[in-house]
């Protein structure tokens, strides 16, 4: 099925790209045709090909065989210099800026005028205020990267592409890092550039994201290209089925929880970063066995030092943790060996800094935190075939892929290493499980399984603390919710009585109106 509409003349095409690593064959065979002026979305299962093939169209990898049209002609890109002198540019997942240049200073590198710095900066300071104009990019130019926040940023590399002259401009899972409210400021800056004919392809693992913002939906697994769609007549349904090969249960199945008894708790639970910024203030909060509690908020507002504070990786500077019989205070603090060994898993939200060692290899990762366990030390070794199995037992229960437990961590998809990350935490059966952002990168149909197991977890009596900021995902898996804004709890709302209106108020400190209704309806009896 070809994705063009007729008499549209197209942006690009690809014409049986195929591109190999050794044995695994990356692009087999594919064809794609991106009309001008649309925003396209490529969406596959970790593994597929995606990203590969972005790195084809941008001259990071050279095809081994088809041919790449850009205008209608065929463009021989070698490199990424001759990637953007066809008019291809690239915002990538992890973004590529000088954290201690300013913003000018970024878009201009690489791309000066001469040896006249001056003239380069001021060329560009011109440019680059009618582009935020026109584009609704909006940055302060003489700021340092390491000033900004991530949606900034962003945009920053959508700037710097559009600079160099970009008409087609891939972006590789560009709201993994952004809030609600900074997706929504994204799609309408592709909007805006769609309409003024610039074509987008759109990487991602979100299927409503495709589907709000998308016009057509071209559609990878196992390296092939097996659908293109128009996204207003297809469905999260049929996407996910062409994605994974199999139909996919979207929604999360759950019976109402039985709270037991507290197994972790905070009473005024403040920590003080190295700035002296208080980033929890006397945060009260209880975990039950048996039930999900989700933490809402805006990126930065607290949630990742309560996380950390909680698994011990952080000091707390006032207050106190109980975890069962144990206290944690600024005068009797803990570690994370301690506060695992108190029955606790933690799943952090970084992975890459937290979760894993990039240069270990996949068995290494799986026991880190549990590596002195006597099943993986001998008396003077450890015992690397035990370790092996180990490793190789979790690949193959969550179908961690390639099943190669000597393979490096870092060699592995970011999916493949949350799945492993997880299923070592999973697999000490902890009384508490602190899993934070459990599905970043993760393909459709690994979120299908990890949603399940944590379900499963709460089931078994396990009480869960889920931080996310997937507001549907918060919606589906907890039974409370409880919403975090300037490191303080705002407010607390049982899942069946959320929905994404409501925690976003929360979330921007205002409490909705059916909440404070039913404040008052207690207070009343």
């Amino acid at each position: 099925m070809s994705d063009s509409r007729p008499n549209q003349a197209l942006a690009l095409e690809l014409r049986g790209i195929d591109k190999r690593f050794g044995d695994v064959h990356a692009n087999n065979n594919i064809n794609l045709q991106v009309p001008k002026g649309t925003v396209h979305g490529i969406i596959g299962e970790n593994g597929a090909g995606k990203s590969t093939l972005m790195n084809i169209i941008y001259g990071f990898y050279e095809a081994d065989q088809g041919d790449i049209l850009v205008g209608g002609q065929i463009c021989h890109i070698p490199n990424s210099r001759e990637a953007i002198a066809a008019g291809i540019g690239m915002v990538h997942q992890h973004f590529m800026l000088v954290d201690n240049f300013t913003v000018l200073e970024n878009v201009v590198l690489g791309a000066e005028d001469g040896a006249m710095l001056n003239v380069s900066l001021r060329k560009a300071r011109k440019e680059l205020q009618r582009l935020a104009h026109e584009y609704q990019l909006d940055v302060p130019l003489d700021a340092t990267i390491d000033e900004l926040p991530v949606g900034l940023q962003q945009r920053v590399e959508i700037l710097k592409a559009l600079y160099r002259g970009a008409k087609v401009l891939i972006l590789d899972e560009p709201t993994g890092v952004l809030t609600p409210q900074e997706t929504d400021h994204l799609f309408r800056i592709l909007h805006s550039l769609r309409d003024q004919g610039v074509t987008i392809l759109l990487i991602t693992h979100k299927l409503r994201e495709i589907l709000a913002i998308t016009d057509n939906v071209s559609v990878m697994r196992q390296g092939q290209m097996v659908g293109h769609v128009k996204t207003s007549e297809t469905s999260k349904e049929e996407l996910a089925e062409l994605m994974v090969g199999r139909k996919v249960r979207l929604k999360v199945e759950k019976q109402d929880a039985t709270p037991g008894e507290v197994l972790l708790s905070t009473e005024k639970l403040t920590y003080t970063d190295s700035r002296g910024v208080d980033m929890l203030k006397a945060v009260d909060l209880e975990i039950r066995a048996g039930e999900v509690v989700g933490v809402a908020g805006v990126s930065g507002n607290g949630q990742s030092e309560l996380m950390e504070v909680l698994a011990g990786i952080l000091e707390p500077t006032k207050g106190e943790v109980k975890i069962g019989s144990n206290r944690i205070t600024a005068d009797t603090p803990s570690s994370a060996k301690l506060v695992r060994e108190m029955k606790v898993g933690h799943v952090p939200e970084d992975r890459l800094s937290m979760g894993l060692v990039k240069n270990f290899s996949a068995e290494e990762s799986a026991i880190l935190g549990i590596q002195e366990q006597p099943r993986f030390n001998g008396q003077w070794l450890s015992k690397r075939k035990d370790i092996t199995e180990y490793c190789q037992g979790l690949m193959e229960e969550w179908d961690v892929r390639p099943r190669n437990p000597k393979l490096r961590s870092s060699l592995f998809s970011g999916g493949n290493q949350q799945k492993l990350i997880i299923a070592r935490e999973v697999d000490q059966d902890p009384d508490v499980l602190m899993i934070g952002q459990p599905t970043r990168g993760v393909d459709i149909g690994a979120i299908e399984y990890i949603h399940k197991r944590i379900i499963d977890m709460r089931d078994q009596g396990k009480g869960v603390l889920l931080v996310s900021v997937e507001l549907d995902e918060i919606l589906a898996l907890s039974d409370r919710i409880i919403v975090m804004f300037d490191g303080q709890i705002v407010g607390e709302v049982a899942a069946d009585k959320a929905n994404e209106r409501i925690l976003g108020m929360m979330m921007a400190n205002v409490i909705p109106d059916e909440l404070k209704q039913a404040d008052t309806a207690g207070e009343a009896l």
